[in-house]
């Protein structure tokens, strides 16, 4: 899990760092304004490096442990030495074009900001149950449903919060994170869907 580990560091200590130095902090941060008017296009893969508070940290490290380490994995099976380098490709850019729809929906709002690795780390989760859709995973540790309820529950969740906003949380960001795992693992290996219907039926 040297890849994950890697990425968890990278994330924890730029996060950090950022809290201490707020003008950083801004400077990595998406905001669509300046990420669009500006051309400051490399905010849509910075601002997965930087999080709100330590909550917001620790639920995006805590669920990068989990379900990058399991990608990684899978990855060096298929893909031997290219794994690494192919789940790397996959987190980021994940986390910047999870972005790309928020940029477009709030670039002429200078106020809009947004920020955290959720967009990547929904692309790592739905990848993993593209693989395994029977594996049970566990919400918060305490409800637990197969993988392949669990991620359709959360697509419809994103969708639903997205339209309705208001709690300070990019679904959107989640939503289109999620879509694009699947569509990078379908795309990387087209027999997972093959395998995928015959593992459920």
């Amino acid at each position: 899990m040297e890849v994950t580990y890697g990425l968890m560091v990278a994330i924890g200590l730029i996060s950090y760092y950022s809290w201490q130095n707020p003008d950083m902090h801004r400077k990595l941060m998406l905001n669509t304004y300046a990420t669009y008017h500006q051309r400051q296009f490399e905010r849509l893969i910075t601002s997965g490096f930087v999080h709100n508070n330590g909550m917001h940290l620790f639920m995006n490290l805590f669920t990068l442990y989990f379900f990058g380490g399991a990608i990684e994995g899978i990855f060096k099976l298929y893909f031997g030495n290219a794994g690494n380098f192919i789940y790397v490709s996959l987190f980021l850019t994940a986390v910047g074009i999870s972005s790309i729809p928020t940029l477009f929906k709030h670039k002429d709002n200078p106020n809009y900001n947004s920020l955290g690795a959720s967009g990547g780390v929904s692309a790592l989760v739905m990848a993993f149950i593209l693989f395994d859709p029977l594996q049970e995973l566990c919400l918060y540790a305490i409800v637990c449903l197969p993988g392949y309820i669990l991620g359709a529950l959360f697509i419809m969740y994103s969708i639903v919060m997205g339209k309705r906003g208001g709690d300070n949380i990019n679904h959107d960001a989640h939503l289109y994170g999620a879509i694009y795992g699947i569509l990078f693992i379908v795309l990387l290996k087209p027999s997972t869907i093959q395998e995928f219907i015959t593992t459920m039926f």
